[in-house]
């Protein structure tokens, strides 16, 4: 919520927890099964930084018992979002929503504002990731830095090392920017291999675009195969998960009307992410636009055209690729947040890596566990972050799979740096790239 959005709010008496469906707020029986789930109770066996905790904390709020403190904004901060606590409630409580509306209440009470954090929030949230053109050219000259070698000659100078501790951090887990973007790789509309039998949309996301081009067009290319004409425009937004999740109720709005606009639901048998924070957050664009009477109905068509590829794919059926004598790949698989508690998508990746010929999949103990990634929190929450990376390590390290497959960008690149750090043979892939591979190898 911009600073302006955030002094009309108060002026005008809204709040974002007072104002929500007051069955939302209650709903939760304070039974305790979210507890053994939740990653940051299990660290520090505080009843504050459980779901239970949380959740007394919002209503206190809702119920005029409490007014929003800096305390409770940094509660909401240190939660993951991972949403596990979804998966164990047996009363249905929607933490999802809750959580939203909690951090939106912390940004709209102001307890969190400095400077520093106002122009930071400012230049991505508000400027940056509200106009991929922005995004675009930023990551132009990320790969120039990187291309240069000026990142490398940097590194090896030791002249980051006058840097401050937690810039040092931040530049080692700098992402290799990709050297083609989505449009590059991708045409506006690619036919179906053999008859068409569904029209479908591909999200090429935008952090995603830059880091991961090549997910996107695996996507595409696996889509076609197995019978989609796939319109994929070559300029696209921001799906607003990251505004969601961080507060800023009305920019995610925004985004969510003009991925509507640009994607008209009608049109197209389902929309495609391959991003599992992405897609548990474009699912539910009509809870985001229920009191938007021109958008609504059509939010509500979108929520059920929205497709996470591995579903999609299970959903019309799998082509399979042909075996091939390719030497076996032991693979194992780590579930994203989103994917397995935000969307209930467990068995389908499964079903994908199980199509592919020479592939062994070795399951991960506590596959639903957090890697630490969890949209932005690895950047604002570090040591907690690394402490759930080095545990989800450990347990790759187990299966002792040379691949881990993952349906979400961010676990990937987290993923992908402990690996790095911890000196790791591993190669860190999408299942939708490992199985456009295989699809390339049977021809």
């Amino acid at each position: 919520m911009s600073a302006s959005t955030s002094s009309t709010a108060r002026a005008t008496g809204h709040s974002h927890l007072k104002d929500l469906d007051y069955s939302v707020v209650q709903q939760c029986m304070h039974c305790g099964l979210c507890l053994p789930t939740c990653p940051t109770y299990d660290a520090t066996k505080l009843e504050r930084n459980s779901p239970r905790g949380r959740i007394s904390l919002m209503r206190a709020i809702a119920d005029g018992r409490l007014e929003p403190t800096q305390t409770f904004a940094d509660e909401m901060y240190f939660c993951l979002g991972c949403l596990a606590c979804m998966t164990a409630c047996p009363a249905g409580v929607n933490y999802a929503e809750l959580f939203e509306h909690a951090r939106a209440e912390a940004e709209q009470s102001g307890v969190l504002q400095s400077p520093q954090r106002s122009i930071i929030r400012g230049f991505t949230l508000r400027w940056l990731f509200m106009d991929l053109h922005r995004l675009h050219l930023l990551g132009y000259a990320m790969r120039l830095y990187q291309q240069l070698g000026l990142q490398t000659f940097l590194r090896r100078s030791g002249i980051l090392k006058l840097l401050p501790k937690r810039l040092q951090e931040l530049e080692a887990i700098t992402p290799p920017i990709q050297p083609d973007f989505s449009a590059d790789l991708i045409a506006p509309v690619t036919p179906s291999v053999g008859p068409k039998k569904y029209k479908v949309a591909v999200l090429t996301g935008c952090a995603q675009d830059l880091i991961f081009s090549d997910v996107n067009r695996d996507t595409v290319e696996v889509l076609a195969r197995n019978g989609c004409e796939i319109v994929t425009p070559p300029v696209q937004l921001c799906c607003g998960s990251l505004h969601a999740h961080n507060g800023e109720w009305e920019l995610a709005q925004q985004l969510a009307r003009k991925q509507i606009d640009q994607f008209p639901p009608e049109q197209f048998d389902a929309i495609i992410t391959n991003a599992a924070g992405c897609g548990s957050h474009l699912k539910h664009y009509a809870k985001l636009l229920e009191h938007d009477p021109a958008y609504f109905k059509r939010a509500e068509l979108w929520d059920q055209k929205v497709k996470d590829i591995h579903e999609w794919l299970a959903q019309i059926g799998i082509a399979f690729p042909a075996a091939t004598g390719a030497p076996e790949q032991v693979v194992t698989y780590h579930e994203a947040c989103h994917l397995c508690h935000g969307q209930k998508i467990t068995a389908q990746p499964r079903q994908i890596l199980k199509a592919i010929p020479n592939l062994k999949l070795v399951e991960l103990p506590e596959s639903t566990w957090c890697c630490g990634s969890a949209g932005i929190y690895n950047l604002i929450q570090p040591e907690m972050a690394g402490d759930l990376l080095t545990r989800k390590l450990r347990h790759i390290k187990s299966t002792h799979a040379t691949v881990v497959a993952t349906g979400n960008p961010g676990c990937m690149l987290q993923i992908i740096n402990g690996a790095k750090e911890q000196k790791l043979a591993l190669r860190i892939a999408h299942p939708i790239t490992l199985l456009a591979e295989a699809y390339r190898k049977s021809e």
